[in-house]
């Protein structure tokens, strides 16, 4: 809604940015004003949240000034007529309030200054759409970051030049989106991002999926939690359909040019190398570590603690523990490495190593993995500590329905 019709009135500098302020926040914007001349305020509006050398947009730094000549007899109160909407009267009396300001012979700025109120101005970034209340007044937006109408950003988040946030999306508080930054997209569905994340630069979180199967108009979905490092030209695409969603946890770190695609689930903690490529409905647990340049194949399962070593092509589930190098991947042993910074004691390392000998390692030809699987649980010793209880059930999960199986191991003679 514009205000076509401004009553002539002496605006200062410090009204107008009340003006602004006002306008803003009731999606209106003075454009007209009655026998007074427009001149535009060509100065810095200095917020304590704005970033360095910059200004507000043209839009909003168009100031309205009566012509200068002064008034001897005062300045007149005057009854500001609007359109007579709710948010025209409010203006109007905001209007009314800062102009009634009698017999003053010379007026200047100082007069108005000192009989204002002294209140800081709510922070509007330039590109936002006026009206909308979706941008935290503590958030740091760069004079050419792009936000869409139906953003919204946490307190203390940043905005680089260039960085564009589209659709539905949700910015928790202190996330910083690097410059040339793309997240989110104009797509039915949502993207939500937690607290504390960083998005580098030219990276693209929350595109579209793709996914022959998607259908145009479903929704699609991607929720990040917080803390996570997500390098330069990154890629994470959402949902395929409304009935999943592409989940990323905690603290994870996803090196540059890797890429997470649909219906992904990925834990806690994980450190992707660079280039390293999850295909769709992979299911990554808490603490895996890639090396660079791995590729996973559509549906595998990567359990917890894992070490996949750079160049490896994941054809196959790699339970927890495990250490998978190779086109395809091939067992190589476990992560001990990983286990030990990462808190487990030598009698845990210990008694893991012996239950991966007695399944991977195992002389005896007529033995199947199955029934070693059943032995090591029967085990009077190593069945009953809780590392190798979770290591047994993983790999006996690798062949269940709808997953892919063991990845492939040396059978010893």
């Amino acid at each position: 809604m514009l205000i076509n019709r401004l009553p002539a009135c002496i605006i200062c500098r410090h009204f107008y940015r009340q003006l602004v302020a006002m306008s803003c926040s009731l999606n209106i914007l003075p454009t007209e004003a009655y026998g007074g001349s427009l001149h535009t305020y060509r100065g810095n509006v200095n917020t304590h949240n704005v970033l360095p050398q910059q200004k507000f947009s043209r839009v909003y730094s168009t100031a309205i000034f009566r012509s200068s000549e002064r008034l001897k007899n005062g300045i007149s109160q005057r009854v500001f007529h609007f359109g007579y909407r709710a948010a025209d009267r409010r203006l109007a009396g905001i209007c009314r309030k800062y102009s009634e300001i009698s017999n003053l012979k010379d007026f200047d700025d100082k007069d108005y200054l000192d009989a204002l109120p002294k209140q800081p101005m709510e922070r509007v970034p330039a590109n936002v759409f006026p009206g909308q209340k979706l941008v935290h007044s503590t958030a740091i937006v760069h004079s050419d970051a792009v936000i869409g109408e139906a953003v919204k950003l946490g307190n203390n988040c940043q905005l680089h030049a260039g960085s564009h946030i589209y659709g539905n999306t949700e910015l928790g508080y202190g996330c910083v989106v690097s410059g040339g930054a793309i997240v989110g997209a104009d797509l039915p569905g949502r993207t939500v991002i937690g607290n504390n994340n960083f998005i580098g630069y030219h990276a693209v979180v929350g595109a579209k999926c793709q996914d022959l199967k998607y259908m145009d108009g479903d929704d699609c979905f991607l929720y990040i939690g917080n803390n996570n490092d997500i390098r330069e030209y990154a890629s994470i695409h959402r949902s395929s359909k409304s009935s999943d969603r592409t989940v990323i946890g905690d603290n994870n770190l996803v090196m540059g040019s890797c890429h997470i695609a649909h219906d992904c689930k990925v834990g806690n903690h994980n450190i992707f190398a660079n280039s390293t490529i999850f295909g769709g409905h992979v299911v990554v647990e808490n603490y895996v570590h890639t090396g660079g340049i791995v590729g996973v194949h559509q549906f595998c399962h990567i359990g917890s603690h894992a070490f996949l070593a750079a160049g490896t092509l994941v054809a196959r589930d790699v339970p927890m523990y495990m250490m998978v190098a190779g086109d395809r991947a091939e067992l190589r042993g476990l992560n001990l490495e990983g286990l030990r910074r990462h808190g487990f004691s030598d009698m845990e390392v210990r008694s893991i190593r012996r239950a991966y000998q007695k399944l991977f390692m195992c002389t005896n030809e007529n033995s199947g993995l199955e029934e070693r699987l059943a032995e090591l649980e029967n085990d009077e010793e190593l069945g009953k500590v809780p590392s190798v209880i979770l290591m047994v059930k993983s790999v006996q999960d690798c062949f269940k329905e709808n997953r892919r199986g063991i990845c492939k191991f040396k059978h010893w003679t």
